[in-house]
């Protein structure tokens, strides 16, 4: 086990993805869920529901942390800005997915806020990425990505827990890995690279990201509950 999984809490490891249309739904959830989960991801759906930064200040009032998933993608001055106008707010973490100018740009301006660099999204797979130009395979992005986000001064990195062997192997176990995508049983839905929480674990990830999972059964709290428990059961 790595320094940095150590003094992480184990309740603090699941982040809930609150991947919802508007203000109502998401303070519900955040309520319904209550002790089981102490962090949450705000995304771009979230985002344009335009009571964003309200929701983050709620939740930080309540003492929960706030991964703000903006994925910021522009020419580096204004990653920078955005950064540093989200760094005035209490967020935790924030997503970056850009080459080394916006990763510079945004560590330059995150004041106290932890920048993830994007590796490649759980929803690539190697057709995906022949698609998009890039003459490697997944594992290799994943790679090259990381050890230039810890060069250049991020937190971590978002990658699937299928990469993450090969990354704790390669990189430094100083860098956080969050890991999206994780699903209890198999899965059918557009991510294609996937593991459950345990599984993630056991390969080095230090946060995983919940969403569906949670958010769409029929007792939200209960499937919280279920995934915290294999988190204490896994680190106890």
């Amino acid at each position: 086990m790595t320094a940095n999984r150590q003094e992480i809490p184990d309740a603090e490891r699941l982040i809930f993805a609150l991947d919802v249309p508007d203000l109502d739904q998401a303070r519900e959830l955040v309520n319904t869920l209550g002790n089981h989960v102490h962090f949450y991801k705000l995304g771009l759906e979230f985002f344009l529901s335009g009571h964003y930064f309200t929701l983050a200040d709620e939740l930080k009032q309540l003492g929960k942390r706030v991964f703000a998933d903006l994925k910021l993608f522009d020419i580096p001055p204004t990653v920078g800005r955005a950064t540093a106008q989200l760094a005035r707010r209490e967020v935790d973490f924030l997503t970056v997915h850009g080459n080394d100018g916006m990763l510079a740009e945004a560590v330059a301006n995150r004041g106290r806020m932890g920048i993830l660099a994007v590796t490649a999204l759980t929803s690539l797979d190697r057709g995906d990425l022949d698609d998009l130009g890039f003459d490697c395979d997944v594992e290799s992005l994943v790679l090259s990505r990381a050890r230039r986000a810890l060069a250049l001064g991020c937190t971590g990195v978002i990658s699937s827990g299928l990469e993450v062997p090969a990354l704790r192997e390669s990189v430094d176990h100083s860098l956080v890995v969050v890991c999206p995508g994780i699903r209890p049983v198999d899965n059918i839905d557009e991510q294609k690279r996937t593991l459950t929480a345990s599984k993630a674990f056991e390969a080095g990830a230090d946060y995983i990201v919940v969403g569906r999972p949670i958010r769409d059964a029929a007792d939200p709290a209960a499937a919280a509950a279920g995934i915290q428990q294999e988190i204490s059961n896994y680190f106890n």
